[in-house]
């Protein structure tokens, strides 16, 4: 089975990843990479550079970032593979060991539909 984690962080300037963050960001991923759980993962862009197209019963809108109204934007995520909703779970409690206490990081997990 699959499993997204995404990650929510805090959208704001100050949330630059540390050196030591990203050194131990790395370490994780090559590890779990050769445990082949982890499928895929990435941080993505501010919402300063991103667009929300919408389908609003037919009628299309487009609106230019950033969101103000967000509080909490997707900031990466990772595509894991496990056998089980606890294994995606303690999975992604890895990944947010490695934050530290230098981060307030949520991750909301969901299995995906393999059709």
């Amino acid at each position: 089975m699959r499993f997204l984690s995404l990650v929510r962080v805090q959208e704001s300037p100050e949330n630059r990843p540390s050196e030591r963050l990203m050194t131990e960001m790395e370490k994780l991923l090559h590890q779990m990479g050769d445990e082949g759980v982890l499928l895929d993962t990435a941080g993505l862009f501010p919402t300063s550079q991103a667009v929300r197209l919408r389908n609003n019963r037919g009628k299309h809108s487009r609106t230019d970032g950033p969101f103000t109204e967000t509080k909490e934007m997707v900031g990466g995520y990772a595509l894991f593979k496990a056998d089980s909703m606890d294994e995606a779970l303690a999975l992604t409690k890895r990944f947010l060991a490695v934050h530290g206490e230098e981060w307030n990081v949520e991750c909301e997990v969901r299995q995906v539909v393999d059709m």
